[in-house]
């Protein structure tokens, strides 16, 4: 079943079952147990066998732990302990009472989500939590949706990692155009300066990006977002009290009479240094020659550093209740037990369906769903005109259906520069934009997608309602970025696709009625 069309159905039917039943966990568990009986010729204890192999590859492989998913697991639940010492410390509601006092608005609540979003740049899964972190206790004093959040957070985390150089997403990139350009000839210029070249291609993200401001600033809420917007104005319940929230503290855990602000900003700041500092010292020493900063961002150990920046955290966050608890009395040192437990149920419901993506992802890679889709578009015989939409399209659609950016821009950017380069080499950097673009916005839409599912858990959203909230803008992202790249296909020049994205974005902003406060008549009495 491997490489053929039905190596399509387990992504398909997993996330049909997820739009249905909105039960993430039972929809994953169908797809992994389709995916390994089609793998086994529908063999029952080959089935069995072979996943349970996806399950225990995710911890251990050849023979050691695999540290890429259990690092990411030990960091969420260090986060979640985290989260519950800052809010028993005090730190959660004195931030909340600085910030009411300088963001007076659910505009400027979202507006700080959006910009924090876009400064930290460093890594997509380290975005998508530590901005959750910042943020949240802003926003929810605003009665701004956890949904709205974590839409916000997961439309500025990839999209800014795809096209900034100094990231971990850039730095690799970079190192695959370079390889599939030399294979190809291509000489009048270095993969650093096609990567620049290939940024302000790469219209899924600026449409993405623009929709996010257009959002926060003109109350733009489609669909089930209006829903979850109106609950949180109306009643103050930012997300959905009878839906799993994952890394939302469950326990009524005590709060420091004396906490500061500083008990929010210096454990987060101490998991921020602590990460970045680990990115810089591991990129660092995987270099064999000349260290540059390009080298250090592709050579970086990712998740090794979010575990030591992790650790960091937890130990300031740590120091910050032992003086609560010590020194002012602000909270019963007995407490440390029961914060600890909550911090770490919080983050189980992410981990859940963290291990059942992976699971998904790897019996869905020995399918070669990717593989098949890009042989689908290979063999076509299509107008070269039309091969960045129909790149974007596919990248799009594996992307969704793989739940990984990374494993559908690393197989199709090789092909998108063959195709390129025996029809017309002049397409190649608007091909191989077009798959970025494209692996990005499947990656938006998939529920099994972990950037999504770390998005949901940094915002404190259900991962459903996440999902279901983003996915509207996420088309009308896309169905902008699709005329951007028929434009560039059929003319070659980037600054007129660019100029006609820019100008869809200015009529939605215009037809997408007023601001806020003046469609939102109650939000004067509520906020």
């Amino acid at each position: 079943m491997e490489n053929t069309i039905f190596s399509i159905l387990p992504p398909i039917l997993a996330i049909l079952m997820v739009v249905i039943t909105r039960r993430v966990l039972l929809s994953l568990g169908v797809g992994i147990i389709v995916s390994a009986l089609l793998l086994a010729d529908f063999k029952i204890g080959e089935t069995f066998a072979i996943t349970w192999d996806a399950v225990k590859g995710i911890f251990v492989s050849e023979g050691a732990i695999n540290t890429s998913s259990v690092y990411i697991i030990l960091f969420l639940l260090l986060l979640g302990i985290i989260t519950a010492f800052i809010s028993i410390s005090g730190g959660s509601r004195a931030f909340g009472d600085w910030a009411m006092k300088r963001v007076k608005t659910r505009v400027g609540a979202q507006l700080v989500g959006a910009i924090l979003g876009i400064i930290i740049f460093i890594d997509d899964y380290f975005n998508a939590l530590a901005v959750g972190q910042v943020t949240r206790p802003i926003t929810d004093r605003q009665k701004v949706s956890r949904a709205k959040l974590a839409y916000i957070i997961d439309s500025t985390s990839a999209p800014i990692c795809v096209v900034s150089p100094v990231s971990s997403w850039g730095a690799t990139i970079i190192v695959l155009i370079g390889t599939i350009l030399a294979s190809h000839g291509v000489t009048e210029y270095s993969a650093f300066s096609a990567f620049m070249q290939m940024v302000p291609m790469n219209f899924y993200v600026w449409a993405a990006i623009g929709m996010v401001f257009i959002v926060a600033i003109r109350n733009m809420n489609l669909g089930s977002m209006k829903v979850h917007e109106d609950r949180a104005i109306s009643t103050g319940e930012v997300f959905n009290p009878d839906k799993t929230i994952p890394g939302e503290l469950k326990e009524d855990l005590p709060t420091s009479r004396t906490g500061t602000i500083g008990d929010l900003i210096w454990p987060i700041l101490g998991l921020f240094v602590g990460t970045v500092g680990a990115m810089l010292w591991t990129g660092a020493q995987a270099i064999e020659g000349e260290t540059t900063i390009l080298g250090i961002f592709e050579n970086t150990d990712v998740t090794l550093s979010l575990i030591l920046g992790g650790l960091l955290g937890f130990i300031v966050s740590m120091i910050m209740f032992a003086r609560q608890a010590l020194v002012l009395r602000g909270v019963e040192a007995n407490v440390l037990g029961s914060g600890v437990i909550a911090g770490l149920k919080s983050m189980l419901p992410a981990v859940y369906i963290l291990i059942f993506a992976w699971a998904i992802g790897d019996l869905i890679g020995r399918l070669e769903t990717g593989t098949y889709l890009a042989g689908v578009v290979e063999n076509a015989n299509l107008n070269v005109a039309y091969l960045p939409f129909i790149l974007f399209i596919l990248a799009g659609f594996m992307a969704f259906a793989t739940g990984t950016s990374w494993g559908s821009f690393g197989i199709l950017l090789p092909i998108a520069g063959e195709i390129a380069a025996v029809s017309d080499i002049s397409l190649i950097l608007p091909a191989m934009s077009a798959v970025l673009a494209g692996a990005v916005f499947g990656d938006h839409c998939s529920p099994i997608s972990d950037t999504t599912i770390l998005s949901s858990t940094g915002a404190g959203s259900n991962h459903i309602d996440h999902v279901m909230t983003q996915l509207p803008y996420a088309l009308i992202s896309a169905g902008i970025a699709s005329i951007g790249f028929i434009i560039v296909g059929f003319t070659g020049s980037t600054m007129a696709a660019l100029a006609v994205v820019i100008l869809f974005l200015i009529g939605i902003w215009f037809l997408s009625g007023k601001s806020p406060k003046q469609v939102n008549p109650i939000e004067e009495k509520v906020v």
